[in-house]
């Protein structure tokens, strides 16, 4: 898709899209011969056609010979003075996919309203940057993937250039929801975590270090939890770090990302159906990278370092048993109860790895944890446990104004008991009841006393629900979220 941003008064061929409001009609200024016959077959088609020409909020029409453009799409806007970013976004989408679902390849669309208080330097990035996202698909591995012709974009508005050098920063942020999104979509027989670790070293720039922990390593330092799920795979266990440090004497916000290639189950092996969907069991690290992509690009004004476990979970004679008792990196022990809570012993020892080696300010892990959250929240948003509630707060106020939403969640002593052991520090199971919740408390034990939350993103990041912004199966959550947390909280 090519978007290109332009002055009024352009010779096009093509569509336009104007928009209109109830309230105010038909939002330009009208100055031109052409806007004013814009405004008559409106008015026309509005008044004596609207039942079988106006679709939802879009009133789709061709333009009689001789106009500018030979279609013309006017769209319904509602409640324009109080829409948000987020809201514009979405109305980006829901545009593209109109186009889409049309074949409209090359269009214009219209910005310019005389009404008080809105404000539209930056509104044409903003729809451009939810095109974008409405525009993703992953279909590398179709025999039948041929190149087709990419829309033609223009946005007509006086304020191109500013619009512009928005969009740029909108297109690194798009980039790098895309780039979690191809990880998560990609099959685990080649994303692999060896193939994982290829893909984060081609985001490294003169911004981003990239270091890579292999299986000696990791051995050597005593991750045992961490390679206790690697165990029963052929496949060679990775961490990787994102070291995005640009301050001097500032303590660096750690995020940690759970990424299991793929996980059967371990020999506590899942039922068969939709088993195929755990090769998005790592679309927490996923989450890492974009955003580690995003930052380092836009030259982020906070230290941030990124931390991911890249491993498989598979089953054979070598893989860890239930009740098996292992040591972790942090020096306490832990009774393997089910292997297929496996992520939080990932997440538990590049806990410790990231306290011993940054001294974070604050910690905060994405994972597609468990099944629990699906039951308490389902598709629409993810779970939130904190030890902190600033951080809690100001996640959950980042998630709204992006669309990425959260709930927060509960943790506490009582949930903490329910993870005790009898013959170890703590068991990695909890029981049937609070499934979420004793997870959450078993990263907590992992992280000290520094402040830290944990985001279960298991209903929201795969199998994903279609929006205005999404068809894709991996929708890329928590990029934007993050982003936004750091933008408003953190960097200002």
């Amino acid at each position: 898709m090519k978007i290109s941003f332009v002055n009024f008064g352009i010779e096009v061929n093509g569509s336009i899209v104007v928009f209109f409001t109830e309230e105010n009609g038909l939002l330009i200024t009208e100055k031109s011969e052409n806007d004013k016959n814009i405004s008559k077959l409106f008015q026309a088609n509005r008044k004596h056609s609207k039942e079988k020409t106006l679709q939802g909020d879009i009133l789709d029409i061709i333009s009689p010979h001789g106009n500018e453009y030979k279609r013309i799409i006017f769209f319904k806007l509602k409640n324009i003075t109080k829409l948000d970013e987020n809201e514009w976004i979405n109305i980006g989408g829901q545009i593209h996919g109109y186009l889409t679902q049309n074949n409209i390849q090359d269009v214009s669309i219209r910005l310019e309203t005389t009404i008080k208080n809105i404000e539209l330097t930056s509104i044409p990035s903003k729809i451009a940057f939810g095109m974008g996202l409405r525009a993703y698909s992953f279909s590398k591995y179709k025999s039948d993937n041929k190149k087709k012709n990419k829309a033609n974009i223009k946005f007509l508005t006086n304020h191109h250039v500013t619009a512009e050098n928005l969009y740029k920063s909108y297109l690194t942020l798009l980039n790098g929801v895309n780039l979690t999104r191809d990880l998560v979509n990609e099959p685990s027989n080649i994303l692999t975590p060896k193939e994982f670790v290829t893909r984060i070293k081609e985001i490294e720039n003169s911004h981003l270090r990239i270091k890579v922990l292999p299986q000696k390593k990791l051995e050597q330092m005593g991750m045992e939890a961490f390679l206790c799920v690697s165990k029963g795979s052929r496949n060679e266990p990775y961490v990787a770090i994102m070291e995005y440090l640009p301050n001097k004497n500032q303590k660096p916000i750690v995020f940690l990302g759970k990424g299991v290639t793929f996980d059967s189950g371990g020999i506590s092996i899942k039922p068969a159906g939709g088993m195929d969907e755990m090769k998005g069991d790592m679309a927490g690290a996923a989450s890492v990278v974009g955003l580690m992509k995003v930052l380092s690009e836009r030259e982020a004004k906070v230290n941030v370092v990124g931390v991911v476990g890249l491993v498989e979970n598979m089953t054979d004679g070598n893989a860890v048993r239930p009740g098996d008792v292992i040591k972790s990196m942090s020096g306490k022990t832990i009774e393997v109860l089910n292997t297929d809570a496996e992520g939080r012993l990932v997440l538990a020892d590049i806990a410790t790895y990231a306290i011993k080696n940054y001294d974070p300010q604050s910690i905060i892990d994405l994972a597609t944890l468990t099944g629990a959250i699906l039951v308490a929240l389902g598709q629409e948003m993810a779970g939130v446990f904190s030890n902190n509630d600033e951080l809690a707060q100001n996640l959950i106020t980042s998630g709204e104004k992006t669309g990425e939403l959260l709930w927060r969640m509960p943790i506490g002593k009582s949930y903490r008991k329910m993870i005790d052991s009898k013959v170890a520090d703590i068991k990695n199971i909890g029981g049937r009841y609070a499934g979420a919740t004793t997870a959450a408390e078993f990263i907590h034990c992992f992280t000290n006393d520094v402040p830290w939350a944990h985001l279960d993103i298991a209903g929201t990041s795969i199998s994903s629900l279609k929006n205005d912004i999404n068809t894709s199966w991996a929708s890329g959550f928590g990029v934007r979220l993050l982003n936004k947390y750091l933008e408003e909280f953190i960097e200002k």
